[in-house]
């Protein structure tokens, strides 16, 4: 069995969740033997798209067993870029387009597979499986922690609290800003970019007014970023809307303590107090990073860690080993 991973526009995937889920796809693969190529001109017995138009899975279709990754939802496309608004009735026929022609759907979560399965359009069957994690990638090296503070020229006993994403106000950038505001005392980093013309004028307003204590780097990648998940007191991830929420498994898969919002995506894999810190407003975030900063979370990080050794990049090979042999059935 050979299989096509198939993006379009492969090249502007590095900074984004799609992306890394895409690279740990590849790993995935690697780890469990499946033969792969990203060339649709190779040759190859069943497609696995991750970005494409309706048109291009239809072509796929002719000749070969196609799945469709469901890396979006409507849910998770609102409060995103600038004019999102205008944008949505046409997203939404995207996702119509091609989840309605799959012949099978991946999705991270249970709570994303109930979204898609949800929308009148979609027949095909839907598989909840995790986008994974390198647990190797994340495990802790006091060379990149020393490289992250370096880089921030950051004292050494000086706390700090680290956010990833792109700068949506979907994400919660807005809120985690104004924590920092109530917190002068650590140092809040926020990884991750977006241009100025895809960026809402609020979350432009909001940046524009961020305390001095709140560091914006834009996308950094390597030991830095490492460094930062391994070094960090605490990830801070707000974010409104998620299937899955890459950056939590990599907080988790770092043994760094994770407080995050208290949604729907997180209700039956990660629980208060065990795995993770769930909040539901600025006041309850801020009360929850001083419980991180001041008390041992020990427990709580070891319950975290096994949850995502159950995503390895070993586990989601055999998972989508599973997937294709059963797309091959329902094809026959």
């Amino acid at each position: 069995m050979k299989v096509l991973l198939y993006s379009q526009k492969q090249s502007m995937l590095k900074k984004s969740g799609i992306g890394r889920a895409f690279y740990h796809q590849k790993r995935a693969l690697e780890a469990v033997g499946i033969e792969y190529t990203t060339d649709p001109k190779d040759t190859y017995d069943l497609v696995h798209v991750n970005i494409a138009h309706s048109n291009k899975i239809k072509k796929f279709r002719k000749k070969y067993p196609v799945i469709v990754h469901g890396h979006s939802t409507v849910q998770d496309f609102r409060r995103s870029f600038a004019f999102w608004r205008v944008i949505a009735p046409f997203f939404y026929k995207h996702l119509q387009n091609i989840y309605g022609i799959a012949d099978l759907i991946i999705t991270p979560t249970r709570y994303s597979k109930f979204l898609i399965e949800s929308m009148h359009v979609v027949k095909s069957p839907v598989v909840a499986l995790s986008n994974g994690i390198d647990l190797d990638a994340y495990e802790y090296k006091q060379e990149n922690v020393d490289a992250f503070r370096k880089h921030f020229d950051l004292e050494p006993n000086q706390k700090v609290v680290i956010g990833v994403g792109l700068l949506f106000e979907r994400k919660g950038i807005h809120d985690f800003i104004e924590v920092a505001r109530t917190m002068p005392n650590v140092t809040f980093i926020w990884f991750g970019n977006l241009s100025k013309l895809a960026t809402t004028h609020f979350i432009r307003k909001r940046i524009k007014n961020k305390p001095k204590n709140m560091i914006m780097p834009g996308y950094v990648d390597g030991a830095v970023i490492k460094g930062a998940f391994s070094g960090a007191d605490c990830v801070f991830f707000p974010s409104y809307e998620e299937t899955e929420g890459i950056v939590v498994l990599e907080g988790l898969a770092s043994k760094t303590p994770v407080v995050l919002r208290d949604i729907p995506v997180y209700y039956d894999w990660l629980f208060h107090k065990e795995h993770v810190l769930k909040g539901h407003n600025n006041f309850e975030f801020s009360k929850l990073i001083e419980k991180v900063l001041h008390e041992d979370q020990t427990k709580m990080i070891e319950n975290g860690y096994k949850i995502v050794q159950d995503r390895s990049i070993e586990k989601i090979g055999e998972g989508l080993k599973q997937a294709y042999q059963e797309v091959i059935k329902i094809k026959r």
